[in-house]
């Protein structure tokens, strides 16, 4: 399947041929409400009525509004999320989410993209 390209165009969701689907947010971009809502929605859109696990690439994301930040709690297709960001500033938005927030899976940040596929696929 092609990537879907997020309303707003902000970010691409595409579903791997290895079975993950996999959330590219654009560089430098602030995510607002309207973002978010518009990736969960091509998110479940690639999915269908499936869930799989989801590959969050962040890593040079400016910021996460908490609006947008509240959308990500609510449950999607993904049954597993890995944040993958690069940067200390990647690092605290991750972490601040999920301090703040009850993700609606099992979700966990990493720097490095061989350890989040790791633990995405280790449940597969």
């Amino acid at each position: 399947m092609e990537p879907l390209t997020v309303d707003g165009g902000k970010g691409t969701v595409e579903l791997r041929s290895d079975g993950v689907i996999h959330l590219i947010w654009e560089p430098k971009v602030r995510i607002e409400i309207e973002d978010a809502q518009a990736a969960m929605a091509a998110v479940n859109e690639i999915a269908g009525d499936q869930t799989y696990p989801m590959l969050v690439d962040m890593a040079t994301t400016e910021d996460v509004t908490r609006a947008a930040r509240s959308v990500f709690s609510i449950p999607c297709a993904a049954d597993r999320i890995a944040l993958l960001g690069a940067s200390p500033v990647d690092r605290i938005i991750a972490n601040f989410f999920l301090g703040v927030h009850i993700p609606p899976c099992p979700t966990r940040f990493f720097t490095s993209r061989t350890e989040s596929m790791k633990w995405l696929q280790a449940e597969n």
